[in-house]
């Protein structure tokens, strides 16, 4: 039985078999949900990379009474990804022997991710969904979802991602990935009795963050600037004396490894390299053609991660399109996070969509906003 609370809960799903074909035994599932679960208006929310399941704090414009996704008709839930560090079974979890898993956590897809929380679903008692959103790392999870358990959902909402891992994006993830391998204290992902690779993570996060911004609103913003009280332009160069960007980015790079783990980091990166939609499905697009999910898709005109010609890949190819739109804004990729007006009509509009193409008993219905 799901809490719907809004505390973050717990559930054990028992042993879990990766696509690649390791075994996690006893695997638990965080997750926090809120409005009443009357069997058929269950809203599952899939978080980003180093999201967690308190979707009403990374989105607090889109959840809650009277809002997008409104708690008094719908009941929204949320799980932390399996390979995370907020109550998911994940790297730092411990392992039957009583130690932590480290560097013998399997790798995981994003497959893994879904059929994980699939199987979270079954034990709590959920058959069907009214609808999965995501976006960024959670749209590749939402796009899974329609592919690996199309009649468990009515519709399906996909938010700045593309169908698999580009070369670029595998690139720049892997640069992260290395970042934290190459800090002293990462030991082969078995630092957990010892010292985090604090500086590794706060790297990687300073390569992720100028990826999930966008170019124009960082230069808008700082420039060449000089952070207060600081000279980059000296006789010789220190760490010490910076731009205000690199002041930036120091900050959201200490704020990071504060809150999340260097291994979830690794294992969930990994995870969206691995990501790729037409993997044993005859490629790409026999993949998309073949879903029958109607599927609203929506990305962000100066999307560095994701461009948005990924989004018009999708739009183009989907068996079942319901809608396209577009976030204009120069914040980036992230701006799925913080434009909220655009999100909230967004999402208004695809719950609209999704109900009629319930009331029409299988009449597609096509549109755009």
């Amino acid at each position: 039985m799901l809490d719907t609370s809004g505390t973050l809960c717990t559930i054990n799903i028992g042993d879990f078999y990766t696509e690649a074909g390791a075994t996690i035994p006893d695997v638990t599932i965080a997750y926090q949900a809120w409005g009443e679960f009357r069997g058929d208006n269950l809203i599952l929310i899939e978080h980003a990379l180093t999201g967690d399941s308190n979707v009403t704090e990374w989105w607090p414009d889109i959840v809650g009474p009277g809002k997008a996704l409104d708690t008094d008709t719908f009941c929204v839930l949320c799980t932390n990804a399996l390979g995370g560090c907020m109550g998911t079974t994940g790297p730092a979890s411990l392992a039957p022997d009583g130690h932590p898993w480290g560097s013998r956590f399997p790798a995981v897809s994003i497959r893994d991710l879904v059929a994980a929380e699939k199987q979270f679903l079954e034990r709590v008692g959920v058959s069907e969904v009214h609808a999965v959103i995501g976006g960024s790392m959670g749209g590749a999870r939402t796009l899974e979802w329609t592919l690996l358990y199309p009649k468990q959902l009515t519709a399906a909402l996909v938010l700045a991602v593309s169908a698999r891992a580009s070369a670029w994006q595998i690139g720049i993830q892997t640069a992260q990935i290395n970042a934290i391998e190459h800090d002293p204290h990462w030991n082969n992902g078995d630092y957990y009795n010892g010292t985090a690779p604090l500086a590794g993570l706060a790297a990687a996060r300073r390569i992720a963050h100028l990826t999930y911004r966008g170019e124009l609103e960082i230069d808008e913003r700082f420039g060449t600037s000089a952070q207060p009280g600081e000279n980059p332009l000296g006789t010789h160069r220190s760490p010490t004396q910076r731009f205000a960007v690199q002041s930036y980015l120091d900050y959201q790079g200490v704020k990071l490894t504060q809150r999340f783990d260097a291994g979830s980091y690794v294992a969930l990166t990994e995870a969206l390299n691995r990501h790729d939609i037409g993997r044993g499905r005859g490629g790409l697009n026999k993949a998309l053609a073949s879903s029958t999910v109607p599927t609203m898709v929506a990305g962000v005109d100066t999307d560095i991660l994701y461009p948005y010609h990924q989004q018009e890949h999708l739009s183009r190819n989907l068996g079942k399109l319901l809608a396209m739109a577009k976030i204009s804004s120069p914040v980036g990729h992230d701006a799925f996070l913080t434009e909220s007006r655009q999100v909230d009509r967004i999402i208004r509009h695809f719950l609209l969509l999704a109900a009629h193409q319930a009331e029409d008993d299988g009449v597609f219905i096509s549109d755009r906003v």
